[in-house]
């Protein structure tokens, strides 16, 4: 694979396909694993079938700055893992390279008195699939801090800074938030269907619940294959069947995030279907 300067990925809206020439640029990144030196963390990211790689650069050195970088190289298999040795060898005096957790997204980042914070998503649970694109849910997710210990001052152990964490740690992503990586689930399917493929993932959608937490992530990377859209609300998908033919109907709620206090329901009627979607059955909005 070349490693001259690719074009970065707008989005993921479909997934890849099993030919043996493949476009690394219309994948979507659903793995990741995080490594960190003592200057740096070291965001792995790759397709689902881990044929092709990307990196993510954080600045660790900074108690209050936000500096990230994205790697223009895709990466093969063998690439990523040549790169991760290099990157211990030369780090081998302060502490060398140490792999942190496995991650599925990241949620976004905040910064509260003075450091910055990686809300990150570390276990996930499939609950539902729309014409062939998963939907997930979070079943774990972790706040990492960016900036080394030894950057952080007192700031970031005060009472005050503790509190925010505990009042960020109180919202439960693990209960009525959903995503996807490749299908827009705030959108709905017939916006989808017109939609033009090329675009990337709708974060200024009224209903991505996440999109301040990620601007900052977003912006310096001019992408949205690091972050994940999610939304706040209830998916559930059932599967039925009539006269003999089997399908599944999907009941989706999702609350907007300017207007916290009021839940927007998909409409039950009338009750259209995709050609293309049949077998997935969606419920479709107007």
């Amino acid at each position: 694979m070349s490693k001259s300067d690719a074009p970065k990925p707008n989005s993921a809206k479909v997934h890849p396909s099993n030919e043996p020439e493949f476009d690394p640029n219309s994948y979507a990144m659903e793995k990741f694993r995080l490594y960190e030196t003592r200057a740096r963390f070291y965001l792995i990211g790759s397709d689902r079938n881990k044929r092709f790689f990307r990196v993510l650069k954080i600045d660790r050195s900074e108690p209050s700055d936000l500096s990230i970088s994205e790697d223009p190289v895709v990466y093969t298999p063998q690439e990523i893992k040549n790169l991760l040795q290099r990157i211990a060898e030369g780090n081998r005096a302060t502490g060398g390279l140490t792999f942190v957790t496995k991650v599925y997204g990241i949620a976004g980042c905040i910064k509260f008195l003075e450091s910055y914070y990686l809300i990150l998503v570390t276990k996930r649970r499939q609950i539902g699939c729309i014409c062939g694109h998963e939907i997930y849910s979070i079943e774990e997710s972790q706040l990492i801090p960016i900036p080394h210990a030894s950057m952080q001052s007192d700031i970031a152990h005060s009472r005050t800074e503790l509190r925010y964490k505990k009042l960020l740690s109180s919202v439960d992503l693990t209960k009525d938030f959903f995503y996807s990586y490749t299908y827009p689930v705030m959108q709905s399917l017939q916006k989808n269907v017109l939609s033009n493929e090329d675009e990337g993932m709708p974060y200024d959608n009224l209903f991505v619940w996440n999109a301040y937490l990620t601007q900052a992530i977003r912006s310096r990377c001019n992408n949205t294959i690091w972050t994940i859209a999610l939304v706040h609300g209830h998916f559930k998908q059932m599967r039925l069947s009539i006269f003999g033919r089997d399908f599944s109907v999907c009941l989706v709620s999702r609350r907007s995030r300017h207007f916290a206090g009021t839940r927007v329901l998909l409409s039950l009627s009338p009750l259209t279907f995709s050609p293309a979607c049949w077998r997935e059955g969606l419920l479709m909005d107007d």
